[in-house]
């Protein structure tokens, strides 16, 4: 260990052996049950760029759309891209994007659900990040001043340490 890191037992950390390497945690032992986790998010943009994602007139094509089938391809890939992560059988995938004129902007829900043994938070919020990237994406040409912001688990279900919601 660095002489500038204080001292941390690794047994502490999931994600690191007695030796402090690096390892995905073993969930051979959990139950499987069914397991969902809800997410959410949003991106704030100046009003004519909102006019032209609800109006489908920006020149990458009906950004909405591509942002929900986004989030669903990230959530399936969540373990390309988050290195310890479990990869899952995804059973369900929803994403939605609505638009929320007192932002002004859009707010990007993700919903997934598995049957396993280990939970799916990260793939809900890889699915709402990767969505609101995605629109990022589609409207920066007419729009460099977007904010991504407040991504958030709003709720799990399932699993051994019980189920989770955000207050509001």
């Amino acid at each position: 260990m660095s002489p500038d890191k204080p001292e941390v037992p690794a047994r502490e950390f999931s994600h690191l052996d007695a030796a402090g390497n690096f390892t995905m945690v073993d969930v051979a032992e959990k139950p499987i049950s069914v397991r969902s986790a809800l997410a959410s998010g949003s991106i704030r943009m100046e009003v004519s760029t909102l006019k032209a994602i609800r109006d489908n007139t920006l020149k990458k094509g009906d950004v909405i759309p591509v942002a929900r089938l986004a989030g669903i391809q990230a959530a399936k890939r969540t373990a390309d891209l988050i290195p310890l992560c479990h990869p899952l059988p995804l059973s369900g995938i929803d994403v939605r994007v609505n638009v929320d004129e007192s932002l002004p902007g859009l707010r990007v829900e993700g919903f997934v659900r598995t049957t396993a043994q280990t939970g799916v938070e990260m793939e809900a919020l890889t699915a709402v990040s990767v969505s609101l990237l995605t629109i990022y994406d589609m409207a920066k040409a007419i729009d460099r001043t977007m904010v991504i912001s407040d991504i958030v688990l709003r709720e799990k279900r399932g699993g051994t340490k019980g189920d989770f919601t955000r207050d509001p």
